[in-house]
C-alpha cells in the first residue's frame, strides 16, 4: 500500500468533510448511532464502485474480510496460520493436499457453504483474467470428496505459494457466481455481495462505504467472536491534511492515511494513539525500493546500480519527510518480520550504506569518468542524465525523491525528479518507459518468496503490471525463487539457505535498491472506541488497518477486540 496524498476534486472533498462533520456526537450522518459506528479512512481514494473480491486493488474497502472470507488467516507477528472457513488442511502426500471445511457455515442469503464453493473459486483461476490464474500452472486438479472435504493434486507442489493462496484469496458462492460469464466474473461490480463474513452491504455514496453488522456470522457461535461496531462507515480520502483534521476532531476513529506531522500530534494529543508510543510509532508494512530500468544505459550495468545504492541516503529520508516514523531498510530489503532469514554475515561483507565516496570509487573502477563539473559520464564518454519519477501529490515520496536526487549529485550522478500524475506513471512503469521510480507493491506476507517473486519474476512481458518493473533478467535467481516457492512453510532451514543465495545475487546485481520500510500508517482517536492494538501488554496485537489484503492477516479481528467508550 503506497502512501498517498492525492487530492480529490474540491467538491467531493467538501462533501467528505461536511458529511464527516455531521457524524460527531449523537447519531452520525445517515442516522447511524455514533457510539455503535466505527468511522475509518485511508484506503478508498474514490467513490466505491465495485464489490468484486477479484478486483484486487479496486474493491470497496471491507469487501474482503467484512463480506468475503478466506480459508485461513495468517498472523505475520506470530508466523501462525489460523483456520478460518477451513477447519484444517494438510499435505497428505508429496503432491496432494487435503482440506476440511468447518461445519454449519452459511452464506448471507441462507445457502449452505460447502466444498463445491471452494472448488468453484479455485477453478475460477482457469480464467486468464482472474488474478490467481497462475495457480493452474502448478495445480493439476481439485476433487470434492464430500460437502466438507476436498483434495488438491499438484503437478508441482509449491508449498509456500499454496499457503499464501490459502489465506489471501476469498471464497465466493458458486450458486451466485456460476450464473456469470467469464467476463462478468472478472468485471462485474457485484452489487449486493453475498458472503460468509460479519457484515453486509448497507449503502454507499460518493464519499463513503457503509457496512452493517449482520446476524448469523458463523464465528460468533463457533469461535466466540463478535465484531463490536454495528456499522462501519469508511470515508473516501480527500487530502492528508483533511484526514488529520477529521482524526483530531473525532470524526474518524481509525485513519490509515500517511499524515504529515503525526509524530507531533501523537506527542501532544493523548486521545490520538498508534501502535507504538514512540518512534517509529507504526509497524512496518512493506519496503520502498528505488527501481532502476535495467534495459536502459547505464542502469543496465550492475556496477552503476551498486554505485547508486551507495549514493542514496535512506536515513535522510526517514528523518526528513517522515520525521522518524519510518526506519531505513536493511540492505536486503527484507522486512523485520523476516529477520530470521537475513544473512547478517553477508550483509556485513557485501551490503551497502550511504557512502558517496565509495559510490565514486565503484564508478571509477568500472570505467566511468568525471567531467569538468564533477559529474560522471559513461565509459564511452556519454553524459549521464537520469530522471526519477514519483506520483504527483504523494508528498512524502516527492520529498524523498528530492533527497535521492541530492545524494546522487553528491556522488557525481546527475539525477532530476519529475512528478507525473499516477495514471501516467503506472503506464510508464508497465511499458518500461522510465529511468528510475519508487515502488512498494509487495506487502508483508507469510514468506519472503513473495519478496523475491517481485524482484526476479520471469519472463519479462511487454507490459509489466505487477512485478519486476525494472525488467531485470537472471535465470538463476528465478530458478531459486521457484525452488523457494516449493519449500514447506515449516522448513525454515532450507528457506534460509535459498534466501541467503538470493541475497547474494541481490548484492552482486542490485536490481532494486531498498530505501525504507513503509509504515503501516495507522492512527486512532480513542474518544469513541478504545482497546486498539498496540505493543503494550494486555492489548490486542492484530493489524489496525483497513488496507486491502490485511483482513486476511488478522486485521478483521481488530473489530472483535475494540470496545465502545460509552455503553
Amino acid at each position: 500500500m503506497a502512501s498517498r496524498a492525492r487530492a480529490l476534486p474540491a467538491a467531493l472533498a467538501a462533501v467528505v468533510l461536511a458529511a464527516a462533520a455531521c457524524s460527531s456526537g449523537g447519531d452520525g450522518a445517515g442516522g447511524y448511532p455514533r457510539a455503535q459506528t466505527l468511522y475509518t479512512s485511508g484506503t478508498q481514494w474514490g467513490p466505491p464502485s465495485t464489490w468484486n473480491p477479484l478486483a484486487k486493488s479496486q474493491y470497496a474497502t471491507g469487501t474482503v474480510g467484512y463480506v468475503y472470507e478466506p480459508l485461513f488467516l495468517y498472523d505475520p507477528m506470530k508466523d501462525e496460520y489460523r483456520p478460518w472457513l477451513a477447519e484444517e488442511g494438510e499435505w497428505t502426500g508429496e503432491d496432494t493436499y487435503s482440506l476440511t471445511l468447518r461445519d454449519g457455515i452459511e452464506w448471507s442469503d441462507g445457502e449452505a457453504f460447502t466444498a463445491e464453493d471452494v472448488a468453484y473459486t479455485v477453478e475460477l483461476g482457469q480464467i486468464d483474467a482472474v488474478p490467481y490464474s497462475n495457480l493452474w500452472d502448478w495445480l493439476e486438479g481439485v476433487e470434492v470428496v464430500d460437502e466438507r472435504e476436498l483434495e488438491f493434486t499438484f503437478s508441482e507442489p509449491r508449498r509456500q505459494e499454496w499457503a499464501n493462496w490459502l489465506y489471501n484469496e476469498a471464497i465466493v458462492p458458486e450458486h451466485v457466481w456460476s450464473e456469470r460469464s467469464d467476463g462478468e466474473v472478472v468485471d462485474s461490480p457485484n452489487e449486493d455481495p453475498v458472503g460468509t463474513g460479519p457484515y453486509a452491504y448497507e449503502s454507499h455514496g460518493q464519499d463513503r462505504m457503509v457496512w452493517a453488522k449482520r446476524d448469523g456470522w458463523w464465528a460468533t457461535e463457533q469461535l466466540d467472536l463478535e465484531v463490536k461496531p454495528e456499522y462501519i462507515v469508511d470515508i473516501v480520502n480527500s487530502t492528508n491534511d483533511a484526514a488529520l483534521t477529521m482524526l483530531t476532531q473525532g470524526e474518524i476513529d481509525l485513519s490509515n492515511n500517511f499524515l504529515p506531522g503525526i509524530d507531533r500530534t501523537l506527542e501532544s494529543s493523548p486521545e490520538i494513539t498508534s501502535y507504538y508510543d514512540e518512534p517509529p510509532y507504526m509497524l512496518s508494512a512493506n519496503t520502498t525500493w528505488l527501481v532502476p530500468n535495467t534495459e536502459r544505459e547505464p542502469m543496465d550495468d550492475p556496477e552503476f546500480r551498486r554505485a547508486l545504492a551507495h549514493a542514496v541516503d535512506p536515513q535522510a529520508i526517514a528523518d526528513g519527510p517522515y520525521g522518524g516514523i519510518v526506519a531505513p531498510a536493511d540492505p536486503t530489503g527484507l522486512l523485520p518480520a523476516w529477520e530470521q532469514y537475513i544473512d547478517q554475515d553477508l550483509v556485513e561483507d557485501q551490503g551497502f550504506s550511504h557512502a558517496p565516496e565509495e559510490a565514486r570509487s565503484i564508478l571509477e573502477d568500472a570505467g566511468y569518468s568525471e567531467n569538468a563539473d564533477g559529474m560522471f559520464t559513461t565509459p564511452d564518454g556519454d553524459p549521464i542524465a537520469l530522471e526519477l519519477i514519483v506520483p504527483s501529490g504523494w508528498t512524502d515520496w516527492m520529498e524523498a525523491a528530492d533527497i535521492v536526487a541530492e545524494s546522487a549529485a553528491e556522488a557525481g550522478i546527475d539525477l532530476t525528479v519529475e512528478f507525473p500524475d499516477d495514471a501516467a506513471l503506472q503506464d510508464a512503469r508497465a511499458t518500461g518507459d522510465f529511468d528510475l521510480l519508487f515502488n512498494n507493491e509487495r506487502q508483508i506476507s507469510n514468506t519472503p518468496w513473495t519478496y523475491y517473486d517481485y524482484m526476479f519474476r520471469l519472463p519479462v512481458q511487454e507490459q509489466q503490471t505487477t512485478v519486476n518493473f525494472g525488467r531485470y533478467e537472471n535465470e538463476e535467481a528465478w530458478e531459486l525463487t521457484e525452488e523457494l516457492a516449493r519449500v514447506d512453510v515449516e522448513d525454515t532451514e532450507r528457506t534460509a539457505e535459498l534466501t541467503s543465495r538470493l541475497q547474494e545475487i541481490h548484492f552482486e546485481e542490485m536490481p532494486i535498491i531498498p530505501l525504507w520500510y513503509n509504515g503501516l500508517w495507522s492512527q486512532v482517536n480513542e474518544s469513541v472506541w478504545t482497546n486498539w492494538p498496540s505493543d503494550a501488554s494486555g492489548t490486542p496485537h492484530w493489524f489496525p488497518t483497513t488496507w486491502r489484503n490485511y483482513n486476511q492477516m488478522g486485521a478483521v479481528l481488530t473489530l472483535t477486540e475494540i470496545e465502545p467508550v460509552s455503553g
